[in-house]
C-alpha cells in the first residue's frame, strides 16, 4: 500500500469527522431555536448549511479521486463506500436541521401556545443518537453504534403520539392550527434525522462486520 494513498485516506477521515462535526453543531443550533423561539438562531442554521453543503461535496470529490486513482480493493474499498453513504447521511441531516430551523422562524409568527409534545426528550435522544453514531465512525466501534438502535423507539412513540395530540389540539381550539402544524412538522424532521443516524449505524455495522 503506497504512502500516498494512506495519505489520501487519512484526508478523507479527516474530511468526514469535520463535516460530522458541522451537522451536530447545527442540529444543536436547530434545537436551540425551537427552545428559545428565536428566530435568529434559525437564520444562524440555515446560513451554516452553506458550509456543510460544500463540504459534503469537497468530502465527496475526494473519495471519488481516491477510487479513481488507486482503484482500493477489500476493506479500503468497503471503508470509501461506507464513508461516501455517511456523507450523503450527513447531508441529509443537515438539511432536516434547516427544516427544524425554518419551523421555528413560522412559529414566531403565529399564536404562541405551550409545547405540545415531549420536545426536550425527543430533541436529546436524536442528538445522542447523532453523537452515537458519529462516535462509530469515528472509532469504528461496533458496541456504539448497536446503542443507536435501542434510542429509536422512544423517539419513533414520541412522534406518533404527536399526530394524536395535533389531532386533539385542533378539535379543542382551530385558532391552533398554525402552531400545532409547526410543531408536528418539527417532530416529524426529528425523527427522519433520527432514522438517518440509524442509517449510519447500520453503515459502520457494515464495514465492521
Amino acid at each position: 500500500m503506497s504512502q500516498i494513498f494512506l495519505k489520501e485516506i487519512e484526508v478523507v477521515k479527516t474530511k468526514v469527522i469535520n463535516l460530522s462535526t458541522l451537522v451536530e453543531e447545527n442540529l444543536y443550533r436547530a434545537v436551540s431555536s425551537v427552545e428559545s423561539k428565536s428566530s435568529s438562531l434559525a437564520l444562524e442554521v440555515i446560513e451554516k448549511d452553506k458550509a456543510i453543503d460544500a463540504e459534503e461535496t469537497r468530502l465527496e470529490e475526494e473519495i471519488l479521486k481516491v477510487l479513481a486513482l488507486h482503484q482500493p480493493l477489500a476493506t479500503d474499498l468497503r471503508y470509501l463506500i461506507t464513508i461516501l453513504k455517511v456523507n450523503d447521511e450527513l447531508e441529509r441531516i443537515g438539511d432536516l436541521a434547516v427544516n427544524v430551523a425554518e419551523r421555528t422562524q413560522a412559529l414566531v409568527e403565529v399564536k404562541s401556545i405551550e409545547m405540545p409534545f415531549d420536545f426536550n426528550t425527543m430533541s436529546q435522544r436524536v442528538c445522542e443518537m447523532l453523537k452515537k453514531s458519529i462516535d462509530a465512525l469515528v472509532h469504528l466501534n461496533r458496541d456504539r453504534a448497536v446503542e443507536v438502535f435501542s434510542l429509536d423507539d422512544e423517539v419513533d412513540e414520541i412522534h406518533s403520539n404527536m399526530y394524536k395530540l395535533f389531532k386533539a389540539g385542533i378539535v379543542e381550539n382551530i385558532d391552533d392550527l398554525d402552531a400545532l402544524s409547526n410543531y408536528l412538522s418539527i417532530s416529524k424532521h426529528l425523527e427522519r434525522i433520527a432514522d438517518h443516524a440509524e442509517n449510519i449505524a447500520e453503515d459502520i455495522l457494515y464495514l465492521i462486520d
